[in-house]
């Protein structure tokens, strides 16, 4: 693009509460000379170097730098705590990490003797850090060696360009190696997908460690000439609205459903006047809708009414993300099909998609023009579907992964011989080839906001306490995670003793509230290290142990977690009650 469009804007990022603009000619040049830092700093093709940092132009500009030489990008989640850090680090072998702040640098160093291969750290920001010796800014230039050239930078579709770390059911992460024929397919597949242009301008805040971002926030933009936006921070999203004006946007539910919340609550608050219109504009924009889609004839005076909410009611639903919206685009999780309906009715263009990291990530999605609510569209054009034994979604196509980094077995287990990728996922196609998906073979939890969590090893981590039996975490589709705890009878009713309190009435003295804190404190203490989504935020106490002869176990001891959950749904529900 820097050929076609060299002066347009490609990246804009907020200063002194402005945007400033750098053009694609700018971005080029910056890539080129963090390229020929990192060669000087003896990185070449094939070696990992990681990325710490919120989103903000120098990720991009390091990203594409490392990408040009030949180097394989790590991205680490900002959010991590130092063992995931470390684990990655060592896992990946990596030479080099470029890092957002003083903070994160302060990670880097607790970690630092124990990560031997690492040797170099760039520092995003300007600010020079107390007693630090052993980085570089991002601002400063080398002098490039005399026998480092742009030859070393031949690059094949089939190399490795990233490796993304995913929850893994062992308790280790695992890491994703995605080569550059799977990005670039899956973003040139989004870019025709959502009709992308040199025209669109996306506002990007969701992490670009997280592939739905990355690929089409980041680069499905820049192969269409258009400009990305980076949010200053969560905080400021409205106001970064109105400044960027973005075109689309891309949000996982849980971003949707508490925009959604907050507006219902403000309305049920507000006069009553306010209160009836806005539910009068859903109510007659829904018939509307409803009856365009079912190709029948609407009344004069239902249209004449719709003209009057959308100029006074849904123009100011449009007007709070910046009034140019023509994408709302959702991943990452199931969107609940009712709140999918009601941004669509007041204007907003929902395109909802499905996917993996460990596909680059789009399986599916809408298109500008499908609206099957409940589904998550057709597979991408170049990308093969089919559904296998057990209702699993089976993947095949240009943008699967090449496998697990350090993992053979793992990647076995997840692409067959025949090179079908199983997504542990299962689903169906509706009449017109639109895929639904009906459920989850793995053991993992994905949160509305995205997240994907490994239950087992957080279990066993918290059923490692004396005082706790049996954990069953739940959170699929949720904000996040609570837990079914079974306590050891046992020592809980000895701690009791100990405590002179009364336990003769078992199920009475598990809602006492020395109890409670008890257990809460060993749950926090087995969780401490884990990153804030993977922690439990709830639990409620279970008197019957989970056993085979209740059908809550298999006859090799295994959680059945579906029957387990099934039968204490409304407890579990009540812990999301609020």
């Amino acid at each position: 693009m820097v050929t076609t469009v060299p002066n347009e804007t490609a990246l804009l990022y907020k200063k002194s509460g402005c945007f400033e603009t750098i053009q694609y000619h700018k971005l080029k040049q910056s890539v080129e000379d963090v390229a020929d830092n990192l060669r000087t700093s003896g990185i070449g093709k094939g070696d990992s170097v990681g990325i710490f940092s919120v989103n903000r132009p120098e990720w991009a500009i390091a990203d594409l730098a490392i990408l040009k030489i030949g180097g394989i990008v790590v991205p680490i989640y900002p959010t991590l705590p130092p063992v995931y850090v470390k684990y990655i680090i060592n896992d990946s072998k990596m030479k080099l990490i470029f890092v957002d702040n003083e903070e994160l640098y302060s990670i880097i160093e607790s970690v630092r003797a124990e990560t031997p291969l690492l040797s170099n750290i760039i520092l995003f920001d300007d600010a020079e850090i107390r007693d630090g010796k052993n980085y570089m800014r991002f601002t400063d230039r080398q002098s490039a060696a005399s026998s480092v050239n742009d030859k070393d930078d031949e690059v094949s579709g089939d190399d490795i360009a990233t490796v993304v770390y995913t929850s893994g059911t062992t308790g280790e992460p695992k890491g994703v190696m995605l080569t550059h024929k799977n990005i670039i397919s899956n973003a040139i597949s989004a870019k025709n997908r959502f009709e992308l242009t040199s025209r669109d301008v996306a506002l990007s805040y969701l992490p670009l460690s997280h592939m739905f971002e990355r690929t089409c926030g980041y680069y499905a933009i820049l192969f269409s000439g258009g400009s990305i936006g980076y949010a200053e921070n969560l905080t400021t999203m409205v106001d970064d609205l109105e400044l960027v004006r973005p075109t689309m946007l891309l949000v996982v539910p849980r971003v949707l459903e508490k925009a959604y919340n907050k507006v219902i609550t403000q309305v049920d608050e507000g006069s009553s006047l306010k209160k009836f219109l806005v539910y009068a504009a859903v109510k007659n924009l829904n018939n509307y809708v409803n009856l365009k889609y079912k190709s029948i004839k609407t009344s004069f005076w239902l249209r004449l009414k719709c003209v009057f909410y959308n100029s006074f009611i849904a123009s100011k639903f449009i007007k709070i993300g910046g009034g140019k919206l023509r994408i709302l685009a959702s991943g990452g999780a199931p969107l609940d099909r009712r709140i999918a309906k009601i941004y669509h009715i007041l204007g907003f263009n929902i395109i909802e998609g499905y996917g993996l990291t460990e596909t680059s990530p789009i399986v599916s999605c809408l298109s500008m023009k499908d609206k099957r609510f409940g589904t998550v569209g057709k597979p991408l054009e170049d990308v093969n579907v089919k559904i296998g034994d057990d209702k699993e979604i089976l993947v095949q196509g240009p943008n699967v992964m090449r496998g697990y980094l350090n993992k053979p077995e793992e990647t076995a287990e997840a692409i067959d011989p025949d090179g079908w990728f199983h997504t542990g996922d299962q689903g169906r196609f509706d009449e017109d080839g639109n895929l639904i998906i009906t459920g989850r073979i793995k053991e993992l939890i994905c949160t509305s906001y995205g997240k994907i969590i490994a239950s087992a090893p957080i279990e066993a981590k918290i059923t490692r306490s004396g005082y706790i039996s049996q954990v069953v975490l739940c959170g699929d589709n949720k904000k996040y995670l609570v837990a079914l705890i079974v306590p050891d009878r046992e020592s809980i009713e000895h701690y009791a003793r100990k405590c002179n309190m009364n336990c003769d009435d078992y199920v009475l003295f598990l809602k006492n509230e020395k109890t409670i804190d008890l257990i809460s404190a060993e749950v926090k203490k087995a969780t401490a290290d884990l990153p804030s989504y993977e922690r439990v935020m709830k639990f409620t106490l279970i008197p019957d142990e989970f056993t085979v002869e209740n059908g809550m176990l298999t006859p090799t001891l295994k959680l059945k977690r579906n029957k387990i959950i099934e039968e204490h749904n409304d407890l579990i529900e009540s812990l999301y009650g609020e």
